[in-house]
């Protein structure tokens, strides 16, 4: 059986739009959903963490979101691993941390060299997938000075970036944006269909990053 990590942020973790902490059931979060359609060839491990960036610091939360940072603990514990899925970008383009959908597509290279450069136990580096976070949407919530804003249009160059990204670096690639959009309660998260659709949508590309049938 293959094993996969979910390398995200709180759209990998399941964070509902009503906002307080809720979160949609386990079934519902899209990790969840794609280890169910590999129908037992595969298990998806979910690190999902709210706020978390590609690559930037963000100085004002209660624990580290720095990506880059933290995924090198992640390899070592769940190693081996066979392939890393990574959606994030969707906290890099808070203008008070990066703003730039382009700074957010270098972090996903970096954290592709990571992935690939770690001093792997058996000595088999993961194959890498990235994945370009859904686009936001207007809200009422998705305003100044709202927690979740001021956020840029930069989210509708991210399959622009990290296309070519993924490009460059060898590793496999998928728009989420292609099959789920932010509910307009908050303007960034995702209802439980839409981020069912994520996990459902990277199916095809899971199995031929993995060799599955």
């Amino acid at each position: 059986m293959k094993t996969i990590l979910a390398y995200g942020d709180s759209l990998t973790w399941g964070h509902a739009p009503a906002g307080g902490g809720v979160r949609h059931p386990f079934a519902d979060r899209w990790p969840s959903v794609l280890e169910a359609g590999l129908v037992g060839q595969a298990r998806v491990i979910p690190e999902g963490l709210n706020g978390r960036t590609t690559a930037s610091d963000d100085f004002t939360a209660a624990s580290d979101r720095n990506g880059v940072r933290l995924l090198p603990t992640l390899l070592d514990t769940h190693q081996p691993l066979d392939l890393v899925v990574i959606m994030l970008g969707s906290n890099d383009i808070k203008t008070f941390i990066v703003g730039s959908a382009f700074a957010a597509a270098n972090g996903m290279k970096r954290l592709a060299e990571i992935t690939r450069t770690f001093p792997y136990l058996n000595g088999l580096a993961p194959k890498v997938i990235f994945v370009a976070p859904p686009l936001t949407v207007p809200s009422p919530r998705n305003v100044a000075p709202a927690s979740v804003s001021p956020r840029t249009t930069d989210d509708q160059l991210f399959d622009h970036y990290y296309a070519t990204a993924a490009r460059e670096v060898g590793a496999g690639y998928f728009n989420a944006a292609s099959v789920a959009v932010a509910s307009p309660i908050d303007g960034v998260h995702l209802d439980a269909a839409n981020t069912r659709a994520i996990g459902m949508g990277l199916i095809p590309a899971v199995k031929q990053a993995l060799g599955l049938q």
